[in-house]
C-alpha cells in the first residue's frame, strides 16, 4: 500500500514473502552439485546466490529488499579464514604428532581455542558491518556504526562471566550483544534499540529446561513462541523521535504445525524436501512479524553509506556454524 500525501500513516505494516520451494530447490540442489564438483570452492558464490534470493522475495510496502554482496567478496574472506586455520592446524599437528612434547601440545590446544574465542567478537563486528553495508530497501542502505574494540570488550567480559557462572550469564551476554548491535544500526535516518532483559531470557530458558521433560517435549512449541516474541517484540525503531514497535502474531499452535509438517516432509522425502521446509520457515517468520506503529516510509533518507566489502567476519561465523540472523 502506498502512502498518499495528506492521509494518516498506516499503523501496521506487514512483510510479504514470495519465496517458492520449487524456485529455491533449483538454487539449493544446483549449489550442492557445484560445491561437490569444485570441492567446495564454489561455496562463496552459492552462499551469495541464496542470500540474494531470500532478500529479493521479501517485500515491505510493495518494495523488495536487496542484497548486493558478491561471491568474490565472500571468497576473499574465506581465503583469509582458511589461511588462519591452516597455520594453526599445522601447529597443532606438529605439536601432537611430530614434536612429542606433551607441554607443547597442551599449549597449542589452549592457544588455538583461546584465539577462536577472542576472534569471535571481531567476527561478529565484521559480519554485521558487511551484511548491513550490502543490505538495502528502496535504495536505502543499512549501516552499522559499532566500534570493533567496544564489541571485543563487551564480549570478553561476557565470555568470562559466562564461564565463571557456569553458563548462567549467557542470557545476559546474548541480550548485551543484541542491544549493542541494534543501537549501532541505522536504516537511513531510522535508528534501532533492543529492550529485552537478560533475566527475561534466562527465565524463558529455565522454564524450558524445567518443563521439557515433564511435558515429554510438548512444551517446546510454547518455548519457541516465547523466544520468537522475545527477540522480535523487543526490537524498537525510532523515526523523528517516535517509537515504532514490532509485533509477533505467531502462536504455539502455528509453530507446532510448521515444525511437524517440516519434519514429516524431510523424513518421508529422505531430505529432498529441505528447500521447501526452508521456504515455509522463512515465510512463517516474516509473515508473522508486523511493524506496529506510525512508520513513514516515504520520509526515510539515506544519511551516508558504508562501502565495506570485507566479508571475513561473516565467513568466520559461517565457518563456525554461527549465525546472527
Amino acid at each position: 500500500m502506498e502512502i498518499i500525501s495528506g492521509e494518516p500513516t498506516p499503523t501496521k505494516r506487514e512483510f510479504n514473502y514470495f519465496g517458492k520451494g520449487s524456485e529455491f530447490a533449483i538454487i539449493f540442489f544446483k549449489n550442492i552439485l557445484l560445491n561437490l564438483v569444485t570441492l567446495g570452492i564454489y561455496y562463496p558464490w552459492a552462499k551469495v546466490e541464496q542470500l540474494k534470493y531470500f532478500y529479493q522475495v521479501t517485500e515491505l510496502n510493495g518494495v523488495r529488499f536487496n542484497f548486493t554482496g558478491t561471491g568474490k567478496e565472500v571468497f576473499k574472506g574465506y581465503l583469509k579464514i582458511y589461511a588462519f586455520f591452516i597455520i594453526f592446524i599445522s601447529f597443532l599437528l606438529y605439536s601432537t604428532t611430530i614434536s612429542g612434547n606433551e607441554t607443547l601440545t597442551i599449549i597449542a590446544f589452549v592457544t588455538f581455542y583461546a584465539l577462536l574465542l577472542l576472534l569471535i567478537p571481531f567476527a561478529i563486528h565484521g559480519s554485521i558491518r558487511y551484511r548491513s553495508s550490502r543490505s538495502s530497501w528502496s535504495g536505502i542502505h543499512f549501516k552499522y556504526t559499532g566500534i570493533r574494540m567496544e564489541m571485543f570488550r563487551l564480549c570478553l567480559k561476557g565470555f568470562l562471566l559466562t564461564i565463571i557462572t557456569f553458563g548462567i550469564y549467557g542470557s545476559w551476554l546474548n541480550v548485551s550483544i543484541r542491544k549493542y548491535i541494534l543501537t549501532h544500526i541505522k536504516f537511513g535516518n531510522i535508528t534501532f534499540d533492543f529492550k529485552g532483559k537478560g533475566d527475561e531470557l534466562f527465565w524463558i530458558h529455565l522454564k524450558f529446561g524445567l518443563l521439557f521433560y515433564i511435558t515429554l517435549g510438548i512444551y517446546t512449541f510454547w518455548y519457541l513462541e516465547n523466544i520468537f516474541k522475545f527477540y522480535v517484540e523487543n526490537i524498537k525503531m525510532y523515526q523523528n523521535e517516535k517509537e515504532v514497535k514490532f509485533k509477533v502474531n505467531a502462536s504455539s499452535g502455528g509453530i507446532f504445525s510448521l515444525v511437524i509438517v517440516n519434519l514429516l516432509l524431510i523424513v518421508f522425502t529422505l531430505g529432498l524436501a529441505t528447500p521447501w521446509t526452508v521456504i515455509r520457515t522463512y515465510k512463517f517468520i516474516l509473515e508473522n512479524s508486523v511493524i506496529d506503529g506510525e512508520l513513514d516510509l516515504n520520509s526515510i533518507e539515506q544519511l551516508g553509506g558504508d562501502d565495506y566489502d570485507d566479508a571475513s567476519g561473516d565467513d568466520f561465523l559461517d565457518f563456525l556454524d554461527l549465525d546472527l540472523l
